[in-house]
């Protein structure tokens, strides 16, 4: 992971939000395309380049279909 601004416990975020993904078998670009995003969207979110708002984790966790508290507990 790249330098991040973020605390300790963002990267915890962070790392579950890619564990998710790849437990998924999403690529970034499907997962983007669902959002209706660009996949850079997705790649600086799972760098720490770019934080989610609660909003964007919902929508991403709904995606993953992963309850909303697995990425933060």
């Amino acid at each position: 992971m790249t330098k991040s601004i973020y605390k300790k416990e963002y990267k915890k975020v962070i790392e579950r939000l890619k564990k998710a993904r790849l437990e998924s078998d999403l690529k970034q670009t499907k997962v983007a395309k669902k959002l209706a995003k660009p996949q850079s969207f997705i790649s600086k979110i799972e760098q720490g380049e770019r934080r989610l708002d609660v909003v964007e984790l919902k929508k991403i966790a709904d995606i993953y279909k992963k309850p909303l508290d697995y990425f933060v507990k």
